[in-house]
C-alpha cells in the first residue's frame, strides 16, 4: 500500500470549535495540545505541549536543539518572544576560515548556535502558562518513551534525509544521528513505530528544572564535552548566558488589518515590506496574471532588501522603521514594470521548521514557530539525549563588509517567523507558514488570500502557491493554473512547475470571531497537518 499515492482530488473544510483549538503539522502534536487544554491549561500551555511533542513526532523539521519565536495575544495585548540563540563567543570569521571554509558550512559542529527552544518553553510557561512546565511536556515524554507510528509526509522526508546522510555523514561526529534516527540501520517506514528514550529523559529534565539543566546542568555538560571532542565552538558558558528576549512586535496596516511580525533579526519584516509595496500598485484581481506579476515583483524587492540589510538591529545599515515606511514602499513600487526584473538591493540613503497555532475559550491565542533550520539541522546529535542541534549559523556571512557577518555572540538573520492578524485593536488570530525562505512569501500569500479574496482559512492555505527563487526564477505548484504559468512566462518570468508542493511551506491558521468567540481553523494540506478542537 502506497501512503503517498493520492489518485483522487480531496478537500478539507474549515474546522469550528468554541472551547479550544490547536493546529499543527502532526496529528499527535495537536492532540497533545488539546490534552493540556482539557486538563485546565490555557492556549500557551497547549502550544508548549504541542511544540515539545513536535520535537518527537516531527524530528525532520525541528528539535530540542533549535530556535523559537512566538507572538502571544493575552488580555487584549500582543507580546513577542525572540528565542533565537547567538553564535558562540569563541567563533570568528578567521577561526572558521582557518578550518578551511570559505563560507559557513551547512552541517557539522561549526554552524551550531545556542539553542533557544527549551528556554522559550520555560519563559512562555513562566510568564503566561497556567500549568507547571513538566505537565505540559508530559505528552511529548510519553510519545518519546512509548514510541509512535510515522505519518506519510514525515516518513517521506525522514527517508530522503537518511539517503542523503548515509552518503555524506561518514565521520565520527555524525554517528549518533544514525544511532538515534536510524537505529535499525535504515530510516523507519511509514506506519513503523519509532521511539527515543534519550529524548524522553531530556524532556523530563527540562520540565523538572524549567530548562536550566539544558543551559547550566547535565545537558549543557554533555553538549560542551561533545563540542570539545569534535572541534566545535559552542560551550557551556555560551549556554548559561542565554536568555530569550521579549520584544515589541512590528506591524503594517493592510487594507484595514494590522499584520504583525517579530522584528529583526527575523525575516518577518520581509512580508510586511512586500505588502506595503503591493498595496501601492493596481487593485488585486482574482487569478489574474497582472496581479500575480505585481505580487512576485513586490516580494522580490522586499526579499532582496531583507537579505541585504536584516541582522541584529544595531548592526543594520538602515532601520526597520525606514524599511516599513510609506516612503520606502512608494520608491520601491515605482521600480516595478510590466515585465519580470532581476532585483537589485535598495540604494541606501547617503550619510526547514514547524509552525503551530493555539487558542482557548478565554480569547488567549499564540502563534508559535520552532526549527532546527534545514531538516534535521546540523546532523549533530548529542549522545544519549535526543538533542539534535540546529545549523542556524549557516546563514552568517564570512564577508567582513556584510551586515550579517559572523561575530562572537551575535544572532544571525533568521528565517522562522510567526504571524498574527488584528483588526481595529481586536485579535483576528495567529497564522504562519513554515519552510525556510518560503515563509515570508507564504505569509504574504495567506494575508492577500484572506483580505483581498475573503477566502476561509482552509482555502487560504490550499490555494496553489508561487515561490520566488532568485533573479527571474519562480517556482509554482503542480496545481497552479497553466494559463497563469503561460501569462507569467510572457512577462519574462522563468516559471518552473514543480512535481509536488513539498517546498511551498506548511501553514496553520486560527481565526476568532470577536462577537461569539467561535474559533475557525485551517491546516496544511501539504503535510500531515490536523486541527484538534474542543
Amino acid at each position: 500500500m502506497d501512503y503517498l499515492h493520492h489518485p483522487f482530488a480531496s478537500k478539507r473544510h474549515t474546522v469550528f470549535a468554541k472551547k479550544g483549538m490547536v493546529a499543527t503539522s502532526q496529528p499527535l502534536a495537536a492532540q497533545a495540545g488539546l490534552e493540556i487544554l482539557q486538563k485546565g491549561g490555557n492556549a500557551i500551555d497547549a502550544a508548549i505541549a504541542a511544540a515539545a511533542a513536535l520535537t518527537v513526532v516531527e524530528p525532520t523539521s525541528n528539535g530540542i536543539g533549535g530556535d523559537a519565536f512566538a507572538l502571544v495575544w493575552i488580555k487584549d495585548k500582543l507580546h513577542g518572544l525572540n528565542a533565537s540563540g547567538p553564535s558562540p563567543e569563541s567563533i570568528s570569521v578567521d577561526a572558521v576560515k582557518e578550518l578551511g571554509h570559505e563560507k559557513m558550512p551547512v552541517h557539522g559542529v561549526v554552524p551550531v548556535t545556542v539553542p533557544g527552544v527549551p528556554a522559550a518553553w520555560a519563559e512562555l510557561s513562566k510568564k503566561f502558562g497556567r500549568l507547571p512546565l513538566g505537565e505540559s511536556l508530559a505528552p511529548a515524554i510519553r510519545y518519546a518513551e512509548e514510541g509512535y507510528p510515522l505519518t506519510p509526509i514525515l516518513g517521506k522526508y525522514w527517508k530522503l534525509a537518511y539517503n542523503r546522510f548515509k552518503e555524506k555523514f561518514t565521520t565520527e561526529e555524525f554517528e549518533e544521528w544514525f544511532n538515534t534516527f536510524a537505529p535499525d540501520g535504515k530510516a523507519p517506514e511509514i506506519g513503523e513505530v519509532w521511539k527515543s528514550p534519550g529524548h524522553a529523559s531530556t524532556l523530563r529534565s527540562i520540565g523538572e528544572t524549567a530548562a536550566r539543566s539544558f543551559y547550566e546542568g547535565e545537558q549543557a555538560d554533555k553538549i560542551e564535552t561533545f563540542m570539545k571532542k569534535h572541534g566545535g565552538f559552542l560551550s557551556k558558558s555560551d549556554l548559561s548566558k542565554f536568555q530569550p528576549e521579549w520584544v515589541t512586535p512590528i506591524s503594517t496596516n493592510y487594507k484595514g488589518y494590522d499584520v504583525w511580525e517579530i522584528p529583526p533579526n527575523g525575516q518577518g519584516m520581509v512580508a510586511l515590506m512586500a505588502l506595503n509595496v503591493f498595496k501601492k500598485l493596481s487593485p488585486p484581481a482574482w487569478q489574474n496574471a497582472e496581479t500575480l506579476h505585481q505580487q512576485i515583483e513586490a516580494m522580490k524587492l522586499a526579499f532582496t532588501d531583507g537579505q541585504a540589510f536584516i541582522t541584529e538591529p544595531e548592526e543594520m545599515p538602515i532601520s526597520a522603521e525606514e524599511l516599513l515606511s510609506d516612503a520606502y514602499a512608494e520608491k520601491r513600487s515605482k521600480v516595478i514594470s510590466d515585465t519580470a526584473a532581476d532585483p537589485k538591493p535598495y540604494e541606501l540613503p547617503k550619510g526547514g521548521t514547524v509552525y503551530l497555532a493555539a487558542a482557548d475559550e478565554e480569547g488567549n491565542m499564540i502563534s508559535y514557530i520552532q526549527s532546527n533550520y534545514m531538516g534535521f539541522g546540523s546532523g549533530i546529535v548529542i549522545p544519549g539525549t535526543g538533542i539534535a542541534l540546529q545549523n542556524r549559523g549557516h546563514d552568517f556571512s564570512l564577508d567582513e563588509t556584510h551586515p550579517n557577518v559572523l561575530k562572537p555572540g551575535k544572532r544571525t538573520y533568521h528565517t522562522i517567523i510567526p504571524g498574527f492578524l488584528t483588526k481595529d485593536g481586536q485579535a483576528v488570530g495567529p497564522f504562519g507558514v513554515m519552510g525556510g525562505y518560503m515563509q515570508p512569501q507564504g505569509h504574504f500569500q495567506v494575508v492577500t488570500n484572506t483580505v483581498d479574496y475573503l477566502l476561509n482559512p482552509q482555502a487560504a492555505l490550499d490555494m496553489p502557491r508561487w515561490q520566488w527563487m532568485k533573479g527571474k526564477s519562480v517556482h509554482v505548484e503542480p496545481e497552479f493554473p497553466n494559463y497563469l504559468v503561460q501569462a507569467l512566462s510572457r512577462k519574462g518570468h522563468e516559471v518552473h512547475v514543480t512535481p509536488d508542493g513539498g517546498s511551498f511551506g506548511r501553514g496553520q491558521i486560527i481565526w476568532r470571531d470577536p462577537k461569539t468567540g467561535v474559533l475557525q481553523g485551517g491546516t496544511e494540506s501539504r503535510t500531515d497537518g490536523v486541527i484538534a478542537a474542543w
